[in-house]
């Protein structure tokens, strides 16, 4: 069993910038592609970033690209999400997910994830 726990998220105002992060349980880490999502009450969840097992390929949805980073650190078993000039509309419970297979990064929403964490709340305000 994979314990995802994701930290790092708060309130902001528009424009500014907050990183979250997830700390990962099993040291199989490395091999798990991670990826991050967002969900609004009453909307599906919507798949943002993910990132390769190495950390050297990374896929975006396109509305984020440019504003939003993904990274790993497989050392400290963590992924983050950078995120900047943010908008209110980016307002949501973010949370990561593991692929153990590690192929799912490149299928951006259509990917497939195994283990979730609970969430972090991000709220920006205008």
């Amino acid at each position: 069993q994979v314990q995802l726990v994701e930290s790092g998220g708060g309130l902001v105002q528009a424009g500014g910038s907050l990183r979250v992060s997830c700390a990962a349980s099993q040291s199989t880490f490395t091999i798990y592609g991670m990826g991050w999502f967002r969900q609004v009450p009453g909307k599906e969840r919507e798949f943002l970033a993910a990132i390769s097992p190495s950390g050297g390929n990374t896929n975006y949805k396109d509305s984020v690209k440019g504003r939003f980073t993904i990274s790993r650190d497989n050392a400290k078993k963590m992924v983050y999400l950078q995120m900047n000039s943010l908008k209110p509309e980016d307002t949501a419970v973010y949370y990561c997910a593991a692929d153990v297979l590690g192929s799912s990064w490149y299928r951006g929403p259509g990917g497939k994830y195994d283990y979730w964490g609970q969430g972090t709340q991000v709220t920006v305000s205008s």
